[in-house]
């Protein structure tokens, strides 16, 4: 029988258990084991992806929690902590002859051999396999073949995003020109853009869209997340819905509305004033530096116009972002009703009102429906809830 769960594909490793940086604008508390606790006793989410497992000093932690029975690895690949499953994975950096701009990336594995395998061949085309997201000296397909060969997942991180993305140079690039079509699983969306932005390109026509969180801090995990439809929690489950089979798949896919990413809107770097894509210096403070916007690049690479059947895409905010939620009202939430799963899906409008005011209850219905008015940003400047 099929059941729904909560899955954020793409968390970051701040610090090893040994104290020292694997993503090294992660928190200090972004641990392994912390995921874990965060993931399982106050997001409620069922499976996430830790994509700096190719440090081995993660894999070490990672090993130590089974070898003292914390958590089991699952014959189908993945490891089970408590209520939660989590997927070994790595972003790399791809910036091979075919690139133009660096690329991340996206590769996991079933098991924990597989990823120490992984480590070992990455040593010898990476300078430092200890910290996240390094340079891969070799061609964006001599990774996919390795992934493949390997029965891992691969896929294109933040697509869209300005910066170290597929689409995010000002050269135009396409899709076949760097990576192997046949070779990707899916196409990881980014905060920077929705299901109806991307589907403006023809060429991700085949792939499933998912949406993830990239945190870099604790209270990040399941900034954005997507409900699926599996028969059991583990990594060929998760291989089978991002290929949509026999009944596996991406229900709804939830994300911060594209208008609230910080690159949306073409500003001024300066001055962070709107300005035309068009333009060649600011029109308030005079300067030439021009941040262009995920929204005008996409129109920039537009090559359809036909919407496809997707999953709906529900705009959302992490919970502790929503005006009213202060630290104080959060924990209130908490202690009433276990996880932000439960209080963002499941709680009724009338439970929520006997812990905090009617305004900020129905706030978070606003939420759950997606009708959350964006005040957009760009620039490095997030946009805002009005």
């Amino acid at each position: 029988m099929m059941d729904t769960f909560f899955v954020d594909l793409h968390i970051h490793i701040g610090r090893d258990w040994n104290g020292k940086p694997v993503k090294i604008t992660g928190s200090k508390s972004l641990t392994l084991s912390n995921i874990f606790e965060e993931a399982t006793n106050r997001k409620g989410l069922d499976m996430v992806g830790v994509i700096d497992a190719q440090a081995p000093a993660v894999q070490e932690e990672m090993q130590d929690l089974i070898d003292r029975g914390q958590a089991v690895e699952l014959k189908e690949g993945g490891v089970r902590y408590q209520d939660t499953v989590l997927l070994l994975g790595s972003e790399i950096e791809v910036y091979d002859a075919a690139c133009s701009g660096p690329i991340h990336v996206l590769s996991y594995f079933p098991t924990l051999d597989r990823m120490k395998a992984f480590t070992a061949w990455l040593s010898m085309k990476m300078k430092n396999v200890n910290l996240s997201s390094q340079r891969f000296y070799g061609t964006a397909r001599e990774l996919q073949q390795y992934v493949k060969e390997q029965e891992g997942i691969f896929i294109p991180a933040h697509v869209f995003t300005p910066f170290k993305s597929l689409y995010g140079k000002g050269v135009k690039q396409t899709l076949r020109e760097v990576l192997d079509p046949d070779k990707i699983d899916a196409i990881e969306l980014g905060l920077s853009a929705d299901t109806e932005m991307a589907d403006g390109i023809g060429e991700l026509e085949p792939y499933t869209y998912v949406t993830n969180s990239d945190a870099h801090s604790l209270g990040k995990l399941a900034r954005e997340y997507q409900r699926m439809a599996l028969k059991a929690l583990n990594f060929e489950e998760l291989r089978m819905a991002l290929h949509k089979r026999e009944g596996r798949k991406v229900l709804t896919n939830y994300g911060m509305s594209p208008a609230m990413g910080k690159y949306h809107q073409t500003v001024c770097a300066e001055c962070l004033f709107s300005v035309e894509v068009s333009a060649s210096r600011c029109e308030q403070c005079g300067s030439k530096k021009i941040v262009k916007g995920v929204k005008d690049r996409v129109e920039e690479l537009k090559s359809s116009t036909q919407m496809k059947e997707r999953p709906p895409y529900i705009y959302q905010v992490p919970l502790s972002s929503l005006p009213g939620v202060g630290t104080r009202t959060y924990e209130k939430l908490i202690d009433a009703f276990g996880t932000e799963m439960a209080i963002i899906h499941e709680v009724s409008r009338e439970d929520l009102k006997t812990v905090i005011p009617e305004q900020v209850a129905e706030r978070i219905m606003a939420m759950r429906n997606g009708t959350l008015t964006i005040e957009a940003g760009g620039g490095g400047r997030y946009g805002r809830i009005q």
